[in-house]
């Protein structure tokens, strides 16, 4: 659900990109059945459609899906243009699409990634100014009122979701506040509600199980603040323009996946680890424990006020607070609010968003050399480090030139933190080349201009 909500932004675009052309969505009928009253004005179509679908020609295939299902579909189709995952009759599938490959490089490599899964989905075929054109209202400040706060219980896996003894907490911290909780989840979560509900005993509504999609967003309109992990209602209730706070926890993003509308707040661990975490791998979630409920029932109090001195002034051992906005340029970019800053990790991960952009040529190299400048005053030891690596790189792709020969299968995990943001990429493209001639020249060519700015010549 939360995938389809992300392509909303994609479907507004296509329609302002492509005047008087139908758009047709392919989806999982069970998700975008309770969201076609909210989504833009689309076609959805079931997989159990694709008979109607192979009938027609179209102007441009989209394929946001892993799905080797979706891919087939893509290939089969006929169409002027495509983007995406795409088998060919033979049953090989091949990424169409700077953006797209992109992306698809990330997977298992996202530490430094700072662009949003809905600008990815939509820079390979729609142009940045009209990206950047577009203005996203900000969310609701409630005056008066009950001061109900809504709490989702739910995510997608375990290390996404607090525990009940943190729900439980985060009610008794709310109400001690003077506001009110109220408690929300889908069907999968009416025992969880239920066991917070227990563990809190105090007076708290549970709405878990009780409400469709519909019905939530209506009764969202009443809230003062929605808190949530990373989950699909997180993104319907910014879409919908209720007030979000997402406790980012576990493996997520939230430059990937935060709530995409201006004026959100992210809460996430200063952990390291936290950063692009894909999978955890260690004994168990320790960047869950900076979440302490007083903490979050005082951003929610302020936010509430829509009071960001106040914010700023809250005391975040352990986390940073984001808040979602646009600049110029119209992509999404979460801002350091407060809390202990990231420092190297934030720069750098600005510093590879500027490239690939660059590089894909979304804008000129200025804002990537200053934002690298930038970089080396602060951070030289880093800097140093990716200098002494870029000469064994240069050299490993002259040899891949000159003899064809496909780099090794732990190329890109190989290569340091630092730079692998690169070295992700280049892996996967020249893969999605078959190693051919061209694709070397091409790597070539990305990689002097990594190191032309790099080394500062």
């Amino acid at each position: 659900m939360g995938d389809l909500i992300l392509s909303f932004p994609l479907f507004l675009w296509l329609e302002r990109t492509y005047p008087g052309h139908p758009i047709w969505v392919v989806a999982e009928e069970k998700f975008f059945r309770p969201l076609m009253p909210l989504s833009p004005q689309v076609v959805y179509f079931p997989w159990a459609g694709l008979g109607v679908l192979r009938k027609e020609k179209y102007e441009l295939i989209i394929n946001l899906s892993i799905r080797k299902q979706a891919a087939s579909l893509a290939g089969e189709l006929s169409s002027e243009g495509k983007l995406g995952p795409v088998s060919n009759s033979d049953g090989d599938a091949y990424i169409l699409g700077d953006w797209q490959l992109y992306r698809a490089s990330v997977v298992h490599n996202n530490r430094h990634n700072r662009f949003h899964w809905a600008d990815l989905n939509a820079l390979d075929c729609i142009p940045l100014d009209t990206i950047s054109r577009t203005s996203w209202s900000d969310p609701r400040t409630l005056h008066g009122g009950d001061k109900r706060i809504g709490l989702f219980l739910g995510a997608s896996e375990e290390s996404k979701r607090p525990t009940v003894p943190f729900w439980a907490e985060l009610c008794s911290e709310i109400l001690s506040r003077g506001m009110k909780p109220v408690l929300f989840g889908g069907p999968d979560e009416t025992g969880l509600g239920a066991e917070v509900t227990r563990a809190f005993g105090g007076p708290v509504l549970d709405m878990t199980g009780k409400l469709n999609l519909g019905e939530l967003v209506a009764v969202g309109q009443s809230l003062q603040l929605f808190i949530t992990p990373d989950t699909g209602p997180m993104h319907l209730a910014a879409w919908s323009g209720l007030k979000v706070l997402n406790l980012s926890m576990g493996n997520v993003n939230p430059w990937e996946t935060g709530p995409y509308q201006n004026d959100h707040y992210v809460l996430r661990s200063t952990m390291s680890c936290a950063h692009g975490c894909w999978a955890c791998s260690r004994d168990r979630l320790h960047c869950h424990d900076p979440f302490v409920p007083s903490r979050i029932a005082a951003i929610a109090k302020s936010m509430m006020r829509d009071d960001k001195a106040a914010l700023l002034k809250t005391s975040l051992p352990g986390l940073r607070l984001y808040s979602s906005l646009q600049r110029t340029s119209g992509l999404y970019k979460l801002q350091h609010f407060s809390g202990h800053s990231s420092g190297a990790g934030d720069r750098l991960g600005l510093f590879w968003q500027e490239f690939f952009g660059m590089s894909f040529g979304l804008w000129d190299d200025a804002g990537t050399k200053l934002i690298w400048a930038d970089f080396s005053e602060n951070h030289p030891r880093l800097a140093q480090k990716m200098r002494s690596h870029l000469p064994g790189l240069g050299s490993e792709f002259s040899r891949g030139l000159a003899k064809s020969a496909p780099l090794s299968d732990n190329f890109w995990n190989s290569c340091p933190l630092i730079i692998r943001q690169f070295a992700g990429y280049i892996h996967l493209f020249l893969q999605n080349n078959n190693y051919d001639r061209p694709s070397w020249i091409k790597v070539l060519s990305l990689y002097e201009r990594l190191a032309s700015i790099v080394s500062g010549s």
